[in-house]
């Protein structure tokens, strides 16, 4: 098994290490949206007002967190519902000057939903769109704790909130000096989950901790110097899922841990093809950021059929990651076709974990369903008692030990079934089966099968929906596809295949069938398949499984 990985604590902070890169490039490019090029200089200065305007109001760290359960805070806490731009890192990271913990909040969100994730959160500030003051202004009412409002202006025309003050005035008013507090390692860094098959948690991270595990910075480095010394990556990174969900702003701060430059597209509100293609070109970009297929087909159809112009100079960009969602291996191939010298990567983990496994496709060499077992990463069995071994074919679940997350908000009990302790050892379970590869048993290569909450049980067997998807999509003509189960009087559950076609094709079902006869077993086959002209997911690519129960059903 890969060497265990060190659970001693970092006891260096993300603020910390952030200023003392910064000083090291005060003018170089820090983050750039649309026209304004923000330099290392004016970020530290618009972080450090932002801390000092939410100081001044009250907020900040009430408690330490050595006096706290791994389920409870001592910070006060702010939503971010923003789209993204330059003032969603901004809040993030100045939150951290200030000792307050961030939280991201689902722009989707009705105002039932918002009620109880600003509740839950036990939130005293927030940052908003101003597109989105309407549905605030709805919770505003029930919501006694929220007392701090700066509202970003955007293109909705919607008037400032009462009590509100704009952001960009807040920041003026406030000084630009270090703030006075002491950062801490200590402080938190907070994710909310997407809550696809249940209520929304806020995942509770040491903000230390999290910059190595979440945000893929220095393992070995134990000073801030050392920390500064390896931020020489070079990245100049297009990130293009939204911030609210983990995979955006963890390559985010993986930038700025290599002393990179972000880059956030022009148009943030949707997916652009064309829009993220024209920045990677201008401004000669080596990495971009991307969620699955739901992301890299409509990246792929702007490559094979530019809108309106001629085809896009990519020669810079060297590296293509999917996070949160691993790429068809068709999709790969188009990619590697019009790219071949992009190493593709697909990097997945979970707000719980951090990051845990990775897939590397290049040199015209792609393939999709097994990933490499890092350092700290194990599969436990299915009762959750015991390590299974590389030679074990159990299916059992994916699991991660050393630095973890603290726990859940407010919940004792989630915590303690989510991080269960095995023999002394803490473990991380977030609810991905996987089983041991069986001819790699060396090279702690897995085959991940999804969450165990989108199995579905067939006659006794369990078939992944995962699994079924990738199948059904390695043909051609599929442009996307999500799998759920529905009842079935023989069966009890059975498989169906929810399929959007790509348009200008006409293929049969029992062609989608057959090809998919040839990826997977016949019993794991969906019973029946649901054409749609739109699949729904969520910002971030992943897929809305209870709508595809829903239309699987009906």
């Amino acid at each position: 098994m890969p060497n265990a990985p060190s659970s001693a604590p970092i006891t260096i902070g993300l603020a910390e290490v952030h200023e003392a890169i910064s000083a090291t490039r005060p003018d170089d490019a820090c983050l750039v949206f649309r026209d304004r090029r923000f330099t290392w200089g004016e970020v530290t200065d618009r972080t450090r007002r932002l801390a000092n305007a939410l100081l001044d109001r009250g907020l900040g760290c009430h408690a330490e967190r050595s006096a706290l359960d791994g389920h409870a805070s001592g910070q006060d806490h702010i939503g971010v519902y923003l789209h993204n731009g330059n003032e969603y890192l901004e809040v993030m990271l100045g939150a951290l000057k200030a000792r307050v913990a961030s939280f991201n909040i689902n722009y989707r969100y009705v105002a039932e939903e918002l009620r109880y994730l600003l509740d839950n959160a036990h939130a005293r500030a927030i940052v908003v769109h101003s597109q989105f003051a309407p549905t605030l202004a709805e919770v505003l009412p029930d919501l006694m704790n929220l007392d701090v409002i700066l509202q970003v202006p955007d293109d909705s025309g919607n008037d400032l909130l009462p009590g509100a003050v704009w952001y960009e005035d807040a920041l003026s008013a406030a000084s630009p000096d270090r703030p006075n507090v002491k950062w801490s390692a200590d402080d938190l860094y907070m994710l909310y989950t997407g809550g696809t098959t249940g209520m929304p948690k806020g995942v509770m991270w040491r903000n230390g901790d999290a910059m190595v595990e979440c945000f893929g910075g220095s393992r070995t480095a134990t000073t801030v110097e050392e920390f500064v010394a390896e931020a020489n990556t070079g990245l100049q990174a297009l990130l293009a899922p939204p911030f609210m969900h983990g995979a955006g702003h963890w390559m985010s701060f993986r930038t700025w841990l290599g002393g990179g430059t972000i880059f956030v597209q022009s148009v943030p509100e949707q997916l652009d093809p064309v829009d993220i293609w024209t920045l990677v070109e201008r401004e000669r970009l080596n990495f971009l950021l991307i969620v699955g297929d739901a992301f890299a087909r409509p990246l792929l159809d702007e490559l094979e059929h530019p809108t309106g112009r001629g085809p896009y100079d990519l020669e810079s960009l060297t590296v293509l990651l999917s996070g949160g969602a691993a790429l068809s291996a068709n999709l790969k191939v188009e990619f590697l076709q019009h790219l071949p010298t992009v190493m593709i990567v697909d990097g997945l983990g979970s707000s719980e974990a951090g990051g845990q496994v990775s897939h590397v496709s290049a040199g015209g060499n792609a393939s999709t369903g097994t990933f490499e077992l890092t350092s700290g990463n194990v599969i436990l069995s299915p009762e959750l008692d015991a390590v299974l071994a590389p030679t074990d074919n159990t299916t059992g679940w994916l699991a991660k030990t050393g630095r973890l997350a603290l726990g859940y908000l407010g919940d004792a009990d989630k915590t303690a079934r989510t991080y269960p302790t095995i023999d002394g050892q803490r473990y991380a379970v977030p609810g991905d089966r996987a089983r041991f590869v069986d001819d790699h048993p060396d090279d702690f290569m897995v085959e991940l099968h999804g969450r165990d909450s989108v199995t579905i049980n067939s006659g006794g067997e369990k078939i992944f929906a995962e699994e079924v998807e990738a199948a059904i999509k390695a043909h051609p003509a599929v442009y996307d596809c999500v799998v759920a189960g529905r009842p079935s009087e023989r069966w009890g559950s059975e498989a169906v295949a929810v399929v959007r076609i790509r348009s200008g094709h006409d293929v049969a079902d029992t062609e989608l069938l057959s090809e998919a006869a040839r990826h997977i077993a016949r019993y794991k086959l969906p019973k029946a398949i649901v054409h749609v002209n739109e699949i729904v997911r969520s910002p971030s690519g992943k897929a809305d499984y209870r709508w595809a129960k829903s239309i699987a059903q009906a």
